[in-house]
């Protein structure tokens, strides 16, 4: 992990964007500008006028290399602190950049009772800002992580940050990070006596480098291989777990990594929840689906015959790291299966990633971490509202009613993410029957569905009344009726309490 620099022209918030970010990230804040001003003793203004500009920027260079010995942290720059070449370099090289940008009324508006405290906008502070931006937008718009700030609040810009660094802290249920990077992250977490758990297929991939990434750092990871595949998600594979944690010497202050996808890490998170009554565990997702939905929010279980996820505790990670790397081994239909949630993230709330899923796949394949972490930040945002699932949280479950049961019926046949996506339909279309959503919603559904290749109809060899039956097995269901999530519109859904199940299929 490491440090976070704000970085933009005057009067873009660094310092009030900044403050939230680290609260949102539950880490320190530092504005360099008052370290610079501690140090030397006197204000910005006053170094400026008693020394001038070049001493300003040595104490700026020497504070900036001083934060080595700082924990990681949210730094706010001053608005010229990376035209050093050398500064940009020590940057780059210990932190991640993001480039707050604003337009020049906006940047008015903010500054127009501040400029004092600013020497290089001392004057006229209209035509000063603009020479200022005219010098060095090309160099603010260089670079990649970059966010206009415009019409929000900080909030809302520190929110973005977070979806741009693929980053975020959730403390709902339990204090852990999620964040999208790569795998050599995993050693920053302090753990003791890891077992890696995984499955055939991906210990295939990555369990020789991930084991690699921990003997780098010391440890002796062991580890423990399952069958692979949604049949074996039962309570023979989480026994097997717990006698292998007992083998292999883990304790309650060992940690578990699971490594896999959603299957696995449900299984492997299960386990870890139930022995010694609760041991630490990781989540290192190898699928899409996995990123961007399973491994996130705290579910963990195994299924039943009679249906899916019926036994299963809330039980966090400590830590979930999604390396988008990772992807580049899963097969393209295991990939297209997990484009299903991130769909149906868009739909629930984010209109614009709905929009760039109806791109198609290849584009999809060009930009998985942007995928990822928008999709990643979706489920967070509703998981930290409502963790135990009492409320919203149930709008994650648009599709899955139908879809689970679609799937059990298939006996597995379908992937997860097709028959989701087939559910997601079903519900649109009943939601438009009702009289919930527009046809066009309908439409624009399964026009993007379509585009990634993902199915839209139950196969005509699925019995309907064994749909029906395993629908009414549902774990979201009440006394009288199933809770469903229909989607009203794209980017909303409500939910809705239903008796007829024949008149949803």
């Amino acid at each position: 992990m490491t440090n976070i620099f704000l970085y933009g022209p005057p009067g873009t918030g660094k310092s009030t964007v900044g403050k939230q970010l680290a609260r949102n990230l539950k880490l320190p804040f530092i504005d360099l500008d008052r370290v610079i001003e501690t140090s030397a003793g006197m204000t910005i203004p006053h170094i400026m006028e008693q020394q001038g500009e070049s001493a300003f920027r040595d104490f700026e260079s020497a504070a900036l290399k001083n934060l080595l010995n700082e924990k990681e942290s949210v730094v706010a720059l001053g608005g010229g602190a990376l035209l050093r070449d050398e500064n940009r370099a020590f940057a780059e090289s210990n932190g991640a950049i993001i480039s707050l940008m604003a337009e020049l009324s906006t940047l008015l508006e903010r500054l127009h009772n501040d400029s004092g405290r600013r020497p290089l906008l001392t004057g006229d502070l209209s035509t000063k800002l603009s020479s200022l931006l005219a010098n060095r937008s090309e160099h603010y718009n260089s670079f990649p992580l970059l966010i206009h700030v415009d019409g929000k609040t900080a909030e809302q810009n520190a929110h973005q940050a977070q979806v741009a660094l693929g980053r975020h802290h959730l403390s709902a249920m339990g204090e852990y990070d999620s964040l999208v990077g790569q795998v050599s992250s995993l050693t920053t977490f302090p753990m003791q006596n890891p077992i890696i758990v995984t499955d055939e297929n991906v210990a295939m991939f990555h369990l020789e480098k991930i084991s690699a990434v921990l003997h780098a750092s010391g440890f002796e990871p062991k580890s423990v291989i399952v069958p692979a595949g949604e049949q074996y998600k039962n309570l023979e594979t989480v026994s097997r777990l717990w006698k292998s944690f007992l083998e292999n010497g883990l304790d309650r202050k060992s940690t578990v990594i699971a490594l896999g996808g959603g299957v696995l890490s449900d299984m492997a998170g299960f386990a870890a929840s139930t022995y010694m009554r609760g041991i630490n565990w990781v989540a290192v997702p190898t699928t899409l689906l996995s990123m961007v939905d399973a491994s996130l929010g705290g579910k963990t279980g195994f299924d039943l015959p009679e249906g899916k996820n019926l036994i299963g505790a809330f039980y966090p990670p400590k830590l979930v790291l999604a390396d988008p790397q990772l992807l580049n081994t899963l097969p393209e239909a295991e990939l297209i299966s997990g484009m299903a949630e991130v769909v149906k993230h868009g739909i629930i709330s984010d209109p614009e990633l709905f929009a760039l899923c109806g791109c198609g796949l290849d584009w999809v394949k060009n930009n998985l971490e942007e995928v990822v972490k928008r999709a990643m930040a979706v489920k967070i945002k509703v998981i930290e509202e409502d963790p135990y699932e009492k409320g919203i949280r149930a709008a994650l479950n648009l599709g899955h009613t139908v879809g689970h049961a679609v799937e059990l019926v298939s006996k597995f046949n379908l992937r997860h993410g097709e028959a989701i996506a087939i559910g997601m339909v079903i519900e649109a279309k009943y939601a438009a029957r009702i009289g919930a959503a527009s046809s066009s919603v309908v439409e624009s559904i399964q026009q993007t569905l379509q585009s990634l290749g993902l199915p839209i109809h139950i196969p005509d060899e699925l019995p309907r009344d064994e749909i029906i039956r395993a629908m009414r097995m549902d774990k979201k269901k009440n006394a009288k009726a199933i809770c469903f999530a229909l989607p009203v519109e794209i980017g909303k859904v409500e939910l809705s309490d239903v008796t007829d199940l024949e008149d949803v299929l």
